[in-house]
């Protein structure tokens, strides 16, 4: 039975319609990719299966006592809370049946006879409810999220007041992870998520999440390895489903509008071959039967298939750049601190004409700031250096600043392109030839700068920086905003072999336009430490993960011979603590009194209660180490009241 249900789902702003006849459905477990042009409905789509908008037409069904948890781009938190404190509200119903467990145990203190039996019964489906909910791994499970999410311990009692925006978003979906809901609907979750926190959100879906996932996203990597099924969305509303992942999907979806094609050539030559036989016939003897024709055709036109909207082939022609010197710019010792921190130290490194070189790191590791350095236009703490001679530097930045808000796009494009000799302004027809391949058609490439959505507005700057003759590109998250279509264009504009031709610095978190576009890499790792690697993304990650697992078995291989090297001392001494414990227990016990052992016996179990009590409130559990400790000590205890039940046990069987 599936978990949801889509039947007939319209939706429309105003006069434009953005969702029609929108009919699938979600199996329990499915991991679904949900693709398609900004514009195209898709967050409209999750917000209606979200319970978040009232679309127009069609029915949701959504399964008995199924959670639905959608991750908003626009999070919202009680600002007087911690970072863990937010994270601690996914466990609510975890924390009510602890609530609830106390006051049973409060409650079985006085309770005798049936009433005792009936608290009996409660507390064990409260203790099992409380095992399913997450029992007492609470604290590991949301550190371990808030880890993998780009988090560190010193931000956990930090209230959400003085989080900024990309970590709010962070912190929103570390709660919805954590609340483990039936149906999972994440728009764009990785937009200000790092590549650790990237790869560790890959692992969780693809590995540890058991419920259903309904994703929208333009990180491919991520879409590859979480889905099983594609559901794009066109212009218009209408709806198309692919099995397997993206990779898949693109195949498919290319035979689709192969097909689409063909099927609608032969629309227009039937539609020219009519035409063709009512101009002949409209008058004389055969005019009655040309407009019969002519009425049929007339219908077939309503009929016939649109024009396949072909996003796969692009025809860019970039101007090429003016050479520069082989050495594009030098850096030697640069150091760069921002008051105690150090961000980066000693770097020594040349970028040559021609190389495309990748910068990547954590969130906040230096990376803008680094290539702000080697260019000149931040000063370094320590170090020199250099551009090369002939360099000409454009910069795309993760801001938009100073763009004339009344231009159109094809207005802006013209004033960035270089103009050819003797002109003032590139021509017109380049400027919308290149609006047109980099996604604006028609009237869109009219809109005016200001009227822009923000990944609209980041597309048309990046058109404008890989079209501006620079030879020397720099590029910093530009795929921040985008759709899946903008990734490829971008990719597909900056290949040497088809697009830019021009030296490039690529600071990003997207793995797939790395692979595509980068053969050297600059990492680093947050700590001010840097390295470099000759190769793309992939080939980097394959060779860490190579060189970690050796290490990691190096490790083990030393402790395994560590372990059995000291295995026999470590034998004897046990034995040898066990014979005296054995011995001292023994003596001890036996030479108590009656009441001194049952007083004793009273003892260790009224404190095992308390410990137990402790163990199950919530707020035991926001210090791992007084959980730990408190487990220890019961299990010493356990082991303590052991021998002194069997010997009060071995007296009463003598009396």
């Amino acid at each position: 039975m599936p978990l949801l249900s889509v039947v007939n789902l319209g939706h429309a702003h105003g006069t434009q319609v953005v969702l029609s006849d929108v009919t699938f459905s979600i199996e329990p477990g499915e991991h679904i990719g949900l693709v398609g042009r900004n514009g195209t409905g898709k967050t409209t789509l999750l917000r209606a299966l979200a319970g978040m908008l009232q679309y127009d037409s069609g029915e949701i069904q959504i399964g008995k006592s199924k959670r639905v948890g959608y991750l908003s781009q626009d999070p919202n938190f009680d600002p007087e809370l911690t970072v863990f404190e937010v994270a601690e509200q996914a466990y609510a119903d975890l924390f009510e049946a602890h609530r609830k467990l106390n006051q049973v145990a409060a409650g079985m203190e006085t309770a005798q006879g049936d009433a005792l039996d009936k608290l009996l019964s409660q507390y064990t489906r409260l203790e099992r409810e409380v095992e399913h909910l997450g029992g007492y791994q609470v604290r590991h499970r949301i550190e371990e999220t808030l880890h993998g999410l780009g988090f560190v311990d010193a931000q956990f009692e930090q209230n959400v007041q003085g989080l900024s925006g990309g970590e709010s978003s962070r912190l929103a979906l570390a709660r919805l992870l954590l609340e483990d809901p039936d149906l999972l609907l994440l728009d764009e979750p990785t937009n200000h998520l790092d590549i650790d926190g990237r790869r560790w959100l890959e692992t969780f879906l693809a590995e540890e999440f058991r419920g259903a996932v309904l994703l929208v996203s333009h990180d491919r990597y991520l879409l590859d390895r979480v889905v099983h099924r594609i559901i794009e969305i066109e212009p218009g509303g209408r709806m198309y489903s692919y099995p397997g992942n993206y990779e898949a999907f693109r195949t498919l979806r290319l035979e689709r509008k192969h097909v689409e094609q063909r099927v609608y050539e032969k629309q227009l030559d039937h539609v020219r071959a009519e035409k063709k036989f009512i101009a002949r016939y409209k008058t004389g003897q055969r005019a009655k039967q040309a407009r019969g024709r002519e009425s049929k055709l007339d219908r077939f036109k309503d009929a016939m298939i649109d024009r396949p909207v072909e996003l796969d082939v692009m025809h860019l022609q970039l101007p090429k750049t003016k050479r520069s010197g082989d050495i594009v710019m030098s850096a030697e010792g640069v150091s760069k601190q921002y008051d105690e921190r150090t961000l980066f130290s000693g770097i020594t490194m040349t970028v040559s004409r021609g190389e495309r070189v990748g910068v990547i790191g954590p969130n906040g590791s230096g990376k803008t700031t680094l290539v702000s350095c080697l260019i000149g236009t931040n000063d370094c703490t320590a170090g020199i250096t250099s551009t090369g001679a002939n360099v000409t530097v454009g910069h795309f930045r993760q801001s938009d600043e100073g763009l004339d808000p009344d231009h159109t796009v094809w207005q802006y494009l013209q004033r960035v392109i270089p103009a050819p000799a003797g002109m003032q302004r590139a021509p017109e027809q380049q400027a919308r030839d290149l609006a047109g391949a980099f996604l604006f058609s028609g009237d869109d490439q009219d809109k005016r700068m200001g009227q822009l959505s923000g990944g609209e507005r980041r597309r048309a700057v990046s058109a404008g920086v890989v079209a501006g003759g620079y030879n020397l590109l720099i590029l910093d998250e530009p795929t921040n905003h985008f759709d899946l279509p903008s990734c490829e264009r971008l990719e597909i504009a900056l290949d040497p072999d088809t697009g830019y031709d021009g030296t490039l610095i690529l600071i990003s978190h997207d793995r797939a336009l790395l692979d595509a576009c980068v053969d050297r890499l600059i990492i680093l790792d947050g700590n001010g430490r840097v390295e470099t690697f000759h190769g793309n993304y992939s080939e980097w990650f394959e060779w860490t993960t190579k060189r970690r697992r050796e290490h990691l078995a190096l490790e083990a291989e030393q402790k395994q011979r560590a372990q059995a090297a000291a295995k026999p001392r470590q034998e004897a001494l046990r034995r040898q603590t066990e014979a005296k414990k054995s011995a001292s227990v023994t003596g001890a016990h036996t030479k108590m009194s009656l009441g001194k052992l049952e007083q004793a016996i009273e003892k260790i179990e009224a404190r095992i209660k308390a410990v137990d009590e402790q163990l199950i409130d919530p707020a035991t559990h926001r210090d791992g180490l007084k959980v730990k400790a408190l487990t220890d000590e019961r299990t010493s205890l356990a082991e303590q009241l052991g021998p002194l039940e069997l010997e009060w046990a071995r007296r009463a069987d003598d009396d």
